[in-house]
């Protein structure tokens, strides 16, 4: 069964997709950086429902379907880095936390009292404080290529830092961008056609065409950066079990990002993948859905 919804969380709606039976595992699912729902490759969740979960997926305020948050203010990137850059204090027009209780709220909503939490990228960012804020909603942890933030970790490579800032001006030439940039995302062992890729690019902006929303998230991730000193205490405050998984080629947050996180939370299982990237290519989708056990 699918089934795709509107729910109010505060004063916002929030786009949710439910697949697998209603009496299924709650598995609540964060996507990464601008990204929607769809993101999700309809054939990993399926497995995920074939092995008896109910996959919650949804779009981040501001992102897809849910709210839009026009209205607030885009700081301009160049001046959004050099504040970064001096240790200035960053403004963000919302937070990772925020995004966080939008996703209890969601749960809230949708009568679910515990879940499996599984973020990637920025999305594993939200389920660290998911997992922080709010300890007792979560059945087990899953940090998919994402990162504490902590600034001695190493940035993207240097045209994929180009590629992100790079801000075309006209719809056609952000779309050839952007299937450009999920192009070097990829890890050289797991490359994905590019037809694919453009066609996901495609579907993307057909539902919904935010590119400003893009920015904002970047300012949430900037505005919250070093975790690791309460992501250190986050064992002691959440009992669940946590996971992570991430690429030995990932081009945009490095293995040492994942590495990190490990370090920072010792009881995690650690899985690295030789050869992938940052991405979710089909050839991998087996070996990525048995990392989510029913609990």
């Amino acid at each position: 069964m699918t089934l795709e919804q509107r729910v109010r969380v505060g004063a916002h709606e929030i786009a949710v997709r439910q697949d697998g039976a209603p009496d299924g595992e709650p598995l609540l699912l964060l996507m990464g950086l601008g990204l929607q729902l769809i993101a999700w490759p309809q054939g990993l969740v399926d497995r995920w429902v074939a092995a008896g979960f109910r996959v919650i997926l949804l779009d981040h305020r501001d992102i897809g379907r849910s709210s839009p948050l026009d209205h607030l203010p885009t700081p301009p990137l160049a001046w959004a880095g050099l504040r970064q850059a001096l240790g200035r204090p960053l403004p963000s027009p919302y937070t990772l936390a925020d995004l966080a209780d939008d996703a209890v709220g969601v749960l809230d909503a949708l009568g679910v009292p515990q879940a499996q939490v599984l973020g990637i990228s920025m999305g594993g960012m939200v389920a660290q404080h998911l997992a922080w804020r709010h300890p007792g909603r979560v059945r087990a942890l899953h940090l998919w290529m994402t990162s504490s933030g902590a600034r001695h970790l190493p940035l993207p490579a240097p045209r994929l830092r180009w590629m992100i800032l790079r801000r075309p001006r006209h719809r056609d030439q952000a779309l050839a961008h952007i299937t450009a940039l999920y192009q070097a995302l990829a890890g050289p062992a797991y490359p994905t056609p590019v037809d694919v890729i453009r066609a996901r690019v495609e579907a993307s902006a057909e539902r919904a065409w935010r590119p400003q929303a893009h920015v904002r998230q970047m300012m949430a991730i900037a505005h919250d950066g070093d975790r690791s000193r309460w992501l250190r205490e986050l064992p002691q405050r959440c009992s669940a079990p946590i996971s992570i998984v991430h690429g030995s080629a990932d081009p945009l947050l490095p293995l040492p990002h994942g590495q990190h996180l490990a370090n920072l939370l010792p009881a995690a299982r650690l899985t690295v993948i030789e050869g992938w990237g940052h991405d979710l290519p089909a050839a991998l989708w087996p070996r990525l859905a048995a990392t989510v056990p029913r609990a």
